[in-house]
């Protein structure tokens, strides 16, 4: 018969477990699934890896379009504009039909995700919701002289106070986000980019190395860029790169890209290795990436490095700054590996690696977007929708009953 301790700790297991389990982050595509009228929508979230940066947030409205609206935009534009009009569709709080008709005042202005791209100067990633008469919502573009020239249609569905999803009659459309020129893959300059960013020794490394034109080469197919900056190479413990040889030096710059477009919410939701450039079969030269609220950080086994800022975002090429240079273990060593068994003290000591890794300072994530939805107010959803609210499957929103169910199991492990 198993003692109390270890009733408890399986217990505590148990727990642990369940609690995994609740609070498992929603998934948008998965959800949308469900809803064939917006195959189109959902079909666009993967293609601009927006759906990645939805599925990191935990409190967030999608405003939805159906098929025809839908095809009628992409038609006309192409993949770097229809991203930033459906970013201007991602709200960063949480509204549903009810909180809709009880705006203060009548009307709001409410962030998107498109502002958080730092392409939104002034009121241009931010929304106008206001309360019409006759029950009717409009929805608009924040900055000043712009119209109402869309409605809520319909819920969807919401996971209260996670995930709301709302039909809207037609896109919004903010001054501007049309008419910007969508910049051609194929004529990139990355340079100049780099040399704008306070990346110009690395920059220059690309150009006098030949490894330049290996990044223009995979522009068109996609391609994450991970630059650092001046001062990384001024550093403390930056080993001497002038040593290594040609075929290396082209290795460690072919190390800091990777042939695929990977917007920052993607580098969240990443879980497996990255292959890069260099590459070379099954975990050579590869990226491992840690996230914690907003920052993000690259892992080479040698040392990390926390991912800056993007200094260009355009389906499918990203370039982002980097605190610290990439150094692959492949060419400067392997991670120190744990302490060995104590040995007779005549043996020497192991001598730590002047490259070791150590903590990178994380970015302070913004502060969550205001909400005046009251805690437990239910979503005023039509026929069926209650039942879609509290359905777990695709989203991690925690139900007071396994809360309840949880509490009520550890308290009873611990009698």
């Amino acid at each position: 018969m198993a003692t109390p301790t270890f009733r408890r700790l399986d217990l505590t297991l148990l727990t642990l477990s369940l609690l995994a389990v609740a609070v498992n982050a929603h998934n948008i595509t998965a959800i949308l699934e469900g809803f064939p009228d917006y195959s189109v929508y959902n079909d666009f979230l993967t293609k601009t890896k927006l759906a990645d940066e939805i599925n990191t947030r935990q409190t967030i409205t999608c405003l939805v379009l159906n098929n025809g609206a839908m095809s009628a935009l992409t038609a006309k534009h192409p993949l770097s504009v229809v991203k930033n009009i459906l970013s201007l569709h991602v709200l960063l709080d949480y509204y549903d039909p009810q909180k809709l008709h009880k705006i203060s005042d009548g009307t709001t202005l409410t962030t998107t995700l498109y502002q958080t791209t730092g392409n939104a100067p002034g009121n241009l990633g931010f929304v106008n919701i206001t309360d019409l008469q006759g029950g009717k919502v409009g929805f608009g573009s924040a900055v000043p002289g712009s119209k109402l020239d869309s409605s809520y249609t319909k819920s969807v569905k919401q996971v209260p106070y996670n995930i709301s999803i709302l039909e809207i009659s037609a896109p919004i459309i903010a001054p501007g986000v049309l008419s910007a020129p969508a910049p051609s893959a194929s004529g990139v300059n990355i340079t100049g980019l780099l040399e704008k960013a306070g990346c110009k020794t690395f920059a220059n490394l690309l150009t006098s190395s030949g490894v330049l034109k290996t990044y223009e080469a995979a522009l068109d197919k996609g391609l994450t860029i991970f630059a650092p900056s001046d001062e990384a190479f001024k550093a403390d413990g930056v080993p001497d790169l002038s040593k290594l040889t040609n075929a290396d030096q082209v290795s460690l710059l072919e190390y800091h890209a990777s042939p695929d477009y990977k917007p920052k919410g993607t580098l969240k939701t990443t879980k497996d290795p990255i292959t890069t450039l260099a590459t070379r079969g099954a975990g050579k030269f590869d990226l491992t990436v840690t996230a914690a609220g907003d920052s993000v950080t690259l892992h080479t086994g040698i040392s990390p490095s926390r991912v800056a800022e993007a200094v260009f975002d355009s389906p499918p090429v990203v370039i982002f700054t980097v605190d610290n240079i990439l150094l692959p273990s492949e060419l400067f060593g392997k991670s120190p590996s744990p302490a060995p068994a104590p040995e007779p003290v005549s043996s020497p000591s192991p001598t730590p690696s002047p490259l070791s890794e150590a903590p990178s300072p994380l970015a302070a994530s913004p502060p969550a977007p205001p909400t005046d939805t009251p805690a437990g107010s239910p979503a005023d959803s039509p026929a069926g929708s209650s039942e879609n609210s509290t359905s777990d499957n695709a989203a991690g929103h925690v139900s007071p009953t396994v809360i309840f169910t949880v509490l009520a199991i550890v308290g009873y492990s611990l009698c």
